[in-house]
């Protein structure tokens, strides 16, 4: 179990992280969600002793990372696979921390045959990609099969079967009663995959919830409906009150209502419709309603370039 308490970290004037308070318990995967800078991999870092907390605390299983005897067997981490030597074999690489651990070779092959690493266990990790890396590093926080495991982005490089094959190794480590916390930017995934939800942003805690409470709570009701007539349908459903607006050319969406209330309106005015649908509750609508005041790093659409034409 992890276990943050008025968590709080200050680099010179900036406010990294403050006073977070939230637990991870054994037995589900808890999504640790917010927009970048929101503090995620700063948080990761204090858990696992890396960052010393201006304040507060953070334990795991009770106690200080640093203060673990064999910290490889009860806790493991992939933070940056970058953070690798890359002279290295793949498979040497991780024959080194288990020789540090006391983890035996046998291990080794099990966890390469694990996350798929393969015949590329052989080559250099240098020749890597950033999936190959990602599987390196979770094949390291695997190793001495900790029941402690913290992934900051272990979904970035993977390919779709990549993306399929870890959302089934953290279902399956949650269900094994370990303690399992995932950073991602992949909200699909996370819906998918995480029970609960930790939610920050500039620091602070936003939302700590199970994903489908954030989802009931947030996930505002839609319907999407198609008719040959959108104008007609689109102002007799405005006329009831109702917010519709185009998203295509024969497309409507409706907010805060049902298909049975947008479809008895176009029916009392017949109105055809070639198709009628709920839109079910999104993560990503519910994260950008969450976070919609913490995202510090906006981006803006490029401006069209001026033609040579246009300049005379």
């Amino acid at each position: 179990m992890i276990t943050v308490r008025a968590l709080t970290k200050r680099y010179g004037g900036v406010l990294a992280v403050d006073g977070l308070s939230f637990d991870v318990e054994p037995g589900m995967v808890t999504g640790f969600l917010g927009p970048n800078g929101a503090g995620k991999s700063t948080t990761m870092r204090m858990i696992l002793g890396l960052d010393r907390p201006t304040s507060g605390q953070a334990l795991v299983n009770g106690r200080a990372f640093a203060t673990l005897t064999e910290p490889l067997r009860e806790v493991g981490a992939l933070l940056d696979p970058g953070a690798v030597h890359p002279g290295r074999t793949g498979r040497s690489h991780l024959r080194v921390a288990a020789r540090a651990n006391g983890v035996s070779a046998r291990r080794v092959d099990e966890v390469i045959d694990q996350v798929g690493l393969g015949r590329a266990a052989g080559r250099r990790i240098k020749g890597y990609s950033l999936g190959m890396r990602q599987r390196l590093g979770i094949a390291a926080a695997l190793l001495a099969d900790p029941r402690v495991l913290l992934f900051d982005e272990p979904m970035n490089g993977l390919d779709l079967d990549g993306i399929r094959w870890i959302r089934g190794l953290l279902r399956r480590l949650a269900d094994e009663g370990h303690t399992v916390l995932v950073s991602s930017h992949l909200l699909s995934e996370m819906q998918q995959t995480a029970d609960r939800l930790v939610v920050i942003g500039r620091g602070r805690m936003i939302a700590d919830a199970t994903t489908d409470d954030i989802l009931r709570g947030l996930g505002q009701l839609r319907v999407r409906v198609r008719s040959a007539q959108p104008d007609a349908l689109l102002a007799r459903l405005q006329e009831r009150g109702l917010a519709a607006r185009r998203v295509e050319a024969n497309e409507l969406e409706v907010e805060d209502s049902t298909a049975e209330a947008v479809g008895e309106v176009a029916n009392s005015f017949h109105i055809p419709l070639h198709h009628l649908s709920d839109v079910p509750p999104s993560l990503e609508h519910a994260y950008l309603e969450l976070t919609g005041n913490s995202v510090d790093y906006h981006g803006r659409p490029a401006e069209r370039a001026t033609t040579p034409e246009e300049a005379l």
